[in-house]
């Protein structure tokens, strides 16, 4: 029985350090959302303007230009998916690649091939294991990401765009982005938008324009001279939002996972000790058995010498 109580005391212990490090990893998740949600609410006016400044161009001028008209017949688009670099923080990324794989059946169905661009070590390692073909891949920033990381993811993107998809060098007709978007501590949802081309419905309703009556402008040197220099600004300040919002949403998971192990935790630690406290009542019950049986014993040895 002693043997018995060891047992549940060394798992106590090792439960009990499990604990403090999920505890810990609760509160550094907590502490790095905040920042995280002020980083989204900072980078939401810039994106916005910008966008208003594409609706007006579009509206405003007839040029054909990647980032505002549809190709006659598309055969090719990419998707950027955006996972985490670590894991513990439950099925966020899973959640973004089960969207994505939603996404490559619904654009094959419609006859286009897919290239896919990843971001996060989980989406990296989730096409490697099933050894799928993947563009181009980055690591190392998903928790904290900065524009500069936008930037060069937004880079060969916008090079696949504005290659001509007939040439076979890599370009695509359309560019599709798969990320976590946060809307509260308790609900981040895995979400697909195509960044181009952009509609000019998706435009007016993302710059907060629709119905609004737009004034009028003159382009100079030209209108595609504008949409040239809009359209790098356009993804990176796209890309480096959803990358905000979803470094947002991966703190949240992780958060509520490690509230959730801690919990768990506490719960076991509380089984055990139940039952360590039965194993050590037994064993004391034991001895005292033991202790009564043998003065009994002695008793019974000492009236028959005394005969």
């Amino acid at each position: 029985m002693g043997a018995q109580l060891r047992v549940y005391k060394r798992r106590i212990r090792a439960v009990t350090a499990t604990k403090k490090i999920t505890k810990a990893m609760e509160m550094i998740a907590a502490s790095r959302i905040v920042k995280a949600q002020r980083k989204v609410a900072a980078s939401m006016p810039y994106a916005t303007e910008l966008t208003r400044a594409v609706t007006a161009v579009a509206t405003g001028s007839n040029t054909k230009h990647a980032l505002t008209t549809e190709a006659e017949a598309p055969t090719r688009a990419a998707i950027l998916l955006i996972t985490s670099d670590r894991g513990l923080a439950g099925g966020y990324s899973s959640n973004a690649i089960k969207q994505a794989e939603r996404l490559t059946e619904r654009l094959r169905g419609e006859g286009k091939e897919v290239d896919a661009y990843i971001v996060g070590r989980k989406g990296v390692a989730y096409y490697g294991f099933r050894e799928r073909k993947v563009t181009e891949s980055w690591t190392g920033f998903t928790d904290s990401p900065a524009y500069a990381d936008a930037k060069r993811v937004a880079a060969p993107l916008i090079e696949a765009i504005q290659t001509e998809t007939a040439e076979g060098n890599g370009g695509v007709d359309e560019l599709h982005i798969v990320y976590t978007e946060f809307v509260s501590m308790m609900t981040q949802n895995p979400v697909d938008n195509r960044m181009l081309p952009l509609s000019l419905d998706q435009a007016e309703e993302e710059s907060g324009a629709k119905g609004e009556i737009l004034p009028l402008f003159d382009f100079e040197p030209s209108a595609e001279d504008v949409l040239d220099a809009l359209l790098p600004r356009y993804v990176e300040s796209r890309i480096y939002n959803a990358l905000l919002q979803s470094a947002a949403s991966e703190h949240a998971a992780r958060r509520r996972a490690m509230k959730s192990a801690t919990d768990n935790a506490g719960d076991l630690i509380k089984s055990l000790s139940r039952l360590a406290n039965a194993a050590r009542q037994a064993e004391i019950t034991q001895e005292i058995s033991e202790i009564v049986g043998g003065a009994s014993a002695m008793a019974d040895a000492t009236a028959g010498s005394d005969k």
